[in-house]
């Protein structure tokens, strides 16, 4: 259940972004939003880990930065994979947008999924 919420959430933001940067990110609607949750979940659930492990020296140098940038790749994959319906203009802007969803889901998770762990 705590899955099918993640994706929900992300699909929000993914709709907000889309919303906030129109010349940077392509959204054709809501089901490509969620469309596009769910596959970035699943990157996250097989290449993150994999992209975690080979960049390991870079990250703990950059005291756990770089981890931005393997969020921003596993974007980029996601525009990738959903073709024209999911589009982001270039790599730095994976790059901010991965920074705006890990804060958001910070956020998200320390107020509304902690309530639901009680």
């Amino acid at each position: 259940m705590r899955w099918i919420i993640g994706i929900l959430i992300n699909a929000i933001f993914f709709v907000a972004l889309a919303g906030l940067f129109q010349d940077y990110f392509y959204l054709s609607g809501i089901g490509a939003a969620i469309g596009a949750s769910a596959v970035l979940s699943l990157l996250n659930i097989i290449v993150k880990p994999i992209l975690i492990l080979l960049t390991l020296p870079v990250t703990i140098l950059s005291l756990g930065l770089f981890l931005f940038v393997i969020n921003a790749i596993t974007l980029s994959l996601t525009d990738r994979l959903m073709g024209s319906s999911f589009e982001i203009s270039s790599f730095s802007m994976c790059l901010l947008f991965s920074i705006f969803l890990s804060i958001c889901n910070i956020i998200v998770q320390n107020t509304v999924l902690r309530g639901e762990k009680r």
